[in-house]
């Protein structure tokens, strides 16, 4: 049944365990799949799309942040998490606390989780990032400097190497490739210094689709493919292998429908001009809500079936579409920001090339006043 709510999304969480397990099938029994969780799920719901995909045996969890990994510890989440956007001063404490499993990304970051961990009287875990050409985090000190310190740990244990590829749909580049070789390098000189941590991770969703299986290792990071989404490549690529559905529907209801005539100017900055009689609605959701401000007079919505273009101005708490197609829309009807109705649909990479952006953009940029609803 519908929600009642002016702006809400549904979250279908049989379509987040069909993706996650679609992942698993394509990698196979001897690669873990660590789902990303990061960002509330990409706005899908942090903690239950947690336990869902615990629930189909997921082992581990990634998340950005300490912060983060304390909500799903504080909701009694007791897997693995791994924390990959670096930690601040006062986190390594907390990380050691909570048992989370942080990537340290310098020898100063494994120097300081060591110290936190032998005040806390506690063994601790982490991954260990090295930049192999991604130019952001990670180490990009030698593996003899590595190893040199990774000796010297008394309570403290790497337990993993990982890297973030750059392009890794792109391909058009040798960069993938190229980062490939450099962690492979990394990896032997490190194991012939006598370091060989039990797990290794380079890849995410991009890798997995378009079925580069050397790139697998020992664990897959997967975000994007859970929620539905595999990025278009560029160059010369094979097809996706990955079928993954959008778990999320975007809805919101009308407020008002009014008739003007033509030449009636729509919006702030009467950046619109109707050409004949035309029907609006009034939508009740803006870009306070995530609708992105750049669809302004550009984008499209699903409106009694069929597409309705968004005239004039997105505001912060309303949008105006063109309903004159569809006459019987009423205040309190649903319109489909993302998703489907009948044979018409929008996701989120469309909105997102409408609106000059990137659809990770879009999903995560839906609010938390939107109201989330899980169906199956």
């Amino acid at each position: 049944m519908p929600s009642s709510a002016r702006c809400y999304v549904e979250i279908s969480t049989g379509r987040i365990a069909s993706n996650f397990e679609a992942v698993r099938d394509a990698v196979g029994p001897d690669v873990d799949v660590m789902g990303v969780v990061k960002a509330d799920a990409y706005g899908h719901g942090m903690l239950e799309v947690s336990r869902i995909l615990i629930s189909r045996g997921a082992r581990w969890l990634a998340v950005s942040t300490v912060a983060e990994g304390r909500q799903l510890r504080d909701a009694g989440i007791e897997t693995d998490i791994l924390v990959m956007a670096g930690l601040l001063p006062d986190d390594f404490r907390t990380a050691v606390d909570l048992g989370l499993t942080p990537v340290a990304h310098s020898t100063s970051d494994i120097l300081r989780f060591e110290e936190a961990a032998v005040a806390a009287e506690r063994k601790a875990r982490f991954h260990l990032k090295f930049d192999t050409g991604m130019g952001r985090l990670g180490t990009r000190e030698t593996p003899v400097e590595v190893a040199g310190v990774l000796k010297t740990l008394h309570v403290t244990e790497c337990d993993g190497l990982l890297t973030h590829f750059a392009s890794a749909s792109d391909f058009s580049t040798p960069q993938t490739d190229m980062q490939i070789a450099r962690f492979d390098g990394i990896g032997r000189e490190m194991a012939a210094l006598g370091i060989a941590p039990r797990y290794l991770h380079l890849s995410s969703t991009a890798t997995v689709a378009y079925a580069r299986p050397n790139a697998w290792r020992t664990i897959v990071r997967p975000g994007h493919a859970i929620y539905g989404y595999v990025s278009p490549a560029k160059g010369i690529a094979p097809e996706s292998a990955l079928r993954v559905s959008p778990a999320l529907a975007w809805k919101v209801k009308v407020v008002a429908v009014k008739d003007v005539p033509a030449n009636t100017l729509v919006g702030y900055g009467g950046i619109a001009c109707v050409k004949r009689p035309t029907r609006l609605a009034i939508l009740g959701a803006g870009y306070a809500d995530g609708i992105p401000h750049r669809l302004s007079n550009r984008g499209k919505v699903i409106a009694g079936g069929r597409f309705a273009p968004i005239l004039g101005a997105v505001s912060m708490d309303l949008t105006t579409i063109d309903v004159t197609e569809s006459p019987r829309l009423k205040p309190g009807d649903d319109v489909t920001l993302l998703g489907r109705e009948g044979r018409v649909s929008i996701n989120a990479q469309e909105m997102a090339r409408w609106a000059g952006t990137i659809s990770y953009s879009v999903l995560c940029g839906i609010k938390p006043r939107v109201e989330r609803v899980y169906v199956e």
